[in-house]
């Protein structure tokens, strides 16, 4: 029997001894005030997230959530669904650009088929917890059932439950759903649709056009569906769903969490109406090239570390972005002052 879903209380970061002594520190370090950019901002948020002037990134988690949905039928992407699943074999196989990129950076990569049309065989690496083989077609009606996104919640909460660390990366994989970040965008943000729908796996501008249109069918088909957790489970997917709980558990346990792009944003945005203290504790690693991307970044506040014009997902984002969040630990706990030091300041 699957454990029923409860929102966890998530405490507010808000510390502001600690962030005066981190500054401090920052600001006295052997370089001219500010010179390290946005590693000091990222320095910064690391330290107040890890509760400590010297923080320490152990085990880093990448987990990767697949599902299937049922909007793909109607010709949203430019890869039929048999690519999640195939994907996912790729992932577990090691040659995926997360998984080349994880083993670069010493990252446990775990994925979850959290509602592939496919029956995957037992190994490692690999958590099954399937809600359903795919989600329905979210401009016919709701894309799931209020306890099917529960059951989803549940999984993610608990998949991050099983996982030792203290810092969790954000990756996705399923056919459609650029699709449902650009809904769960303009439903929760308020953002026109227009500049909500980009490419995704790579449409041209015909298929641009009609991919704008069937969203507009899934935004009116669940035009009452507007709190949080009612749009997710109306607009949303099993990936995302299992994300937002992921997210949510995370930021419970004061785990870094990690951002990728476009879809794992869209994960973030949901965790964060339901908890807003949950942005306290998130990196985010990239602004995306999708259409949307700035604006759900706009919509969090959220200021990227890297611009490179990706949009992959797969975490790809997160883990090119990772070594930055090692340095930033580094600097704080090992660079010199200018009093250890013995270096003159500026006059």
């Amino acid at each position: 029997m699957d454990t029923p879903f409860v929102l966890p209380s998530i405490d507010d970061l808000h510390d502001a001894a600690l962030a005066g002594r981190l500054q401090h520190a920052i600001d006295h370090k052997t370089k001219p005030l500010g010179a390290l950019g946005l590693l000091e901002r990222l320095a910064l948020r690391l330290g107040l997230i890890l509760g400590t002037e010297a923080p320490v990134l152990q085990a880093p988690q990448m987990l990767v959530c697949a599902g299937d949905h049922g909007l793909a039928a109607r010709g949203v992407s430019a890869y039929p669904s048999d690519v999640t699943w195939q994907m996912v074999e790729n992932f577990l196989a090691g040659g995926a650009a997360v998984s080349v990129l994880a083993r670069q950076h010493g990252l446990a990569l775990t994925v979850v088929d959290c509602g592939v049309r496919h029956d995957f065989a037992p190994r490692p690496g690999l958590l099954v917890r399937k809600v359903a083989p795919g989600t329905q077609d979210a401009s016919q009606g709701p894309a799931m059932t209020a306890e099917q996104c529960a059951q989803a919640l549940a999984h993610g909460a608990e998949a991050v439950r099983g996982l030792p660390g203290n810092a969790l990366l954000l990756g996705e994989m399923g056919i459609g759903n650029t699709s449902v970040a650009s809904l769960l965008l303009a439903r929760l943000a308020g953002v026109d649709l227009a500049e909500c729908t980009g490419a995704g796996t790579g449409l041209d501008d015909a298929g641009i056009a009609r991919k704008r249109a069937v969203l507009q069918q899934a935004l009116d088909a669940n035009a009452g569906a507007v709190a949080p957790l009612d749009a997710l489970a109306a607009l949303g997917g099993f990936e995302v769903a299992t994300l937002v709980g992921a997210v949510l558990q995370a930021a419970a346990e004061r785990r870094v969490v990690v951002v990728d792009g476009f879809i794992t944003g869209a994960a973030v945005l949901v965790a964060s109406r339901l908890r807003p203290q949950v942005l306290q504790r998130c990196v985010f690693a990239h602004r995306s090239g999708e259409r949307g991307h700035a604006a759900m970044l706009r919509a969090m506040q959220a200021e990227p570390l890297l611009d490179l014009g990706l949009r992959l997902g797969e975490g790809s984002g997160a883990a090119l972005a990772w070594p930055l969040l090692v340095s930033a630990c580094a600097v704080l706990r090992e660079m010199a002052s200018f009093d250890s030091a013995g270096v003159a300041r500026s006059s």
